[in-house]
């Protein structure tokens, strides 16, 4: 009888990419941080626990998005007062906090609980080309198809 392998927590080995974020569509962005913060990439996948790698997306500023995007699409958030919502086009939002635009994308593709909290942890975002994680060794993420 064949049982199911299950990694334990302290099993899991854990890598560091590198995404360029220059001239790529956002939301193809997000999916592919989405799917290596949650370790669907290795053979050792189970959904309930983290095993997903460190994600550094670098150049966030340069992220592109398609069609009138730029203009007609809204990020929102809430005060938690009644009256309290606030939309912002994603012009405004990528030119004041790039990095915010690629965490709220990443973030809406995680699961939504303790267990994609633990997985958002992992996500390092920066707008500009230069990041503080070189002793990390991380390894350049590439994308399949990238031209639109």
């Amino acid at each position: 009888m064949t049982r199911t392998y299950t990694p334990k927590a302290g099993e899991v080995t854990r890598e560091w990419v590198v995404i360029d974020a220059t001239d790529v569509v956002l939301g193809r962005l997000a999916s592919h941080a989405a799917a290596l913060l949650r370790g669907k990439h290795k053979p050792t996948f189970a959904n309930h626990i983290d095993t997903g790698d460190f994600v550094i997306v670098v150049n966030a500023e340069k992220v592109a998005l398609t069609g009138q995007k730029l203009n007609q699409k809204m990020a929102y958030r809430h005060s938690g007062y009644p009256g309290g919502l606030t939309a912002t086009s994603y012009a405004e939002l990528l030119e004041k906090n790039p990095v915010r635009a690629v965490e709220k994308a990443v973030r809406g593709m995680l699961p939504k609980n303790s267990l994609g909290r633990q997985q958002l942890s992992k996500l390092k975002v920066y707008a500009g080309a230069e990041h503080p994680h070189a002793a990390q060794q991380p390894t350049p993420y590439t994308f399949g198809q990238v031209a639109q």
